[in-house]
């Protein structure tokens, strides 16, 4: 946007480095961050740290106290409207005198949406916004999914040989990757609002599904998702240990056990496969900003068929599989160069001895398809 100074720019950059440290623990509310300055002097930031308790912009002006007065607020997304669990940040920003408002992004939350701009305004305070939208768009990438779209964000983690396969025929397939990726997974599992798995995957593996970090880092434990048709897996496996919750997803023919309780969900199927869109829309109402998928070839690949992958996160490993080993992605039914599927590289990093490469879809992902 037109207008902003370079000392604009270096507080925003400093109000998303802040929003990050909310990464683990604030959802399924976004990210943000807040800083308040006169000029380049700093008076006063904050960040959202976690459902239910005060937003970046409360933190920030406890910090400035009365040097807020003035001061120009540098705001990743709009400061609410509305009052929820805490009250509007808004009001807050009007009460405490400050004179400017820059934001990111607008709020795409129906509640909010401009109403905070139109706020501010009315009181007298200069409002700007999309400064450095586009970083702001990508750290909440999941939050807004989920309000835009009608789903959350989905990231398949992979772990493949330089030949191209996640797993022996046999199906073994730990371990490909090496140590150093599989604590760079926990990371992202952190963040992540689910992780979701099927019910092959949890009878060949026996997956935890949990976070495992190697400090005291503080995170809000991911939902388990496990996708199971028949419920073919309810009794076994490592996935329902431990305090992180598990719901199992299933056909509504399944015949649950009585034991099983409310940790389960029926969506539509077709055939033996249940409907990813309701499976995505489901776990979208239930507050799930981002979805990690940690499954074999055939579960990862039925996302990808249906258009639904927003995200791929590829460990490669410098180890050979074979000819007979398993593919990425299954049943992509690709048989001329028309028909290949094309990812954008966002980034590759070395991890250990293996290398980390994070990829997009070349085309915006769709919204429907079912997974068997």
């Amino acid at each position: 946007m037109q207008g902003h100074s370079e000392t604009d720019h270096v507080m925003m950059a400093r109000a998303l480095r802040l929003a990050e440290r909310g990464a683990w623990t604030t959802k399924p509310n976004p990210m943000v961050g807040c800083v308040l300055a006169h000029g380049s002097d700093v008076v006063g930031e904050g960040w959202h740290q976690r459902q239910g308790g005060p937003h970046a912009e409360v933190f920030a002006l406890e910090a400035a106290g009365d040097r807020a007065r003035g001061a120009t607020a540098y705001v990743t997304l709009e400061p609410c409207a509305h009052t929820g669990r805490t009250g509007p940040c808004a009001d807050a920003l009007v009460a405490a005198g400050v004179s400017r408002v820059v934001a990111a992004m607008r709020d795409p939350f129906p509640q909010v949406d401009g109403s905070g701009f139109e706020r501010l305004r009315a009181a007298g305070i200069e409002v700007s916004h999309g400064l450095m939208e586009a970083a702001a768009q990508a750290l909440n990438r999941g939050y807004v999914s989920r309000v835009v779209r009608g789903r959350p964000w989905l990231r398949v983690k992979l772990a493949m040989s330089l030949d191209g396969h996640t797993a022996l025929a046999s199906g073994e397939s730990k371990w490909i990757s090496g140590e150093a990726s599989r604590r760079d997974v926990m990371r992202w599992r952190a963040r992540a609002g689910a992780l979701l798995t099927g019910s092959g995957t949890v009878m060949a593996d026996d997956p935890q599904l949990t976070v495992r970090l190697d400090d005291d880092a503080d995170f809000v434990p991911p939902l388990r998702v496990v996708l199971d048709p028949g419920l073919a897996t309810v009794a076994r496996g490592r996935v329902r240990e431990g305090d992180a919750p598990t719901l199992y997803v299933h056909a509504a023919n399944a015949k649950p056990p009585r034991e099983l309780g409310s940790d389960r969900v029926a969506v539509p199927a077709q055939g033996n496969a249940l409907d990813l869109h309701a499976v995505l829309r489901m776990l979208a109402e239930r507050g799930i900003n981002e979805v990690q998928v940690e499954a074999g070839a055939t579960l990862a690949g039925a996302f990808m068929r249906a258009g639904l992958v927003d995200e791929v996160l590829l460990y490669m490993a410098p180890v050979l599989l074979g000819a007979q080993a398993r593919p990425l992605f299954a049943g992509l039914d690709i048989h001329d160069m028309t028909q290949r599927m094309a990812l954008r590289i966002e980034d590759i990093v070395s991890v250990g001895d293996d290398l980390r490469l994070r990829l997009v879809p070349a085309q915006p992902s769709g919204d429907a398809g079912a997974a068997g």
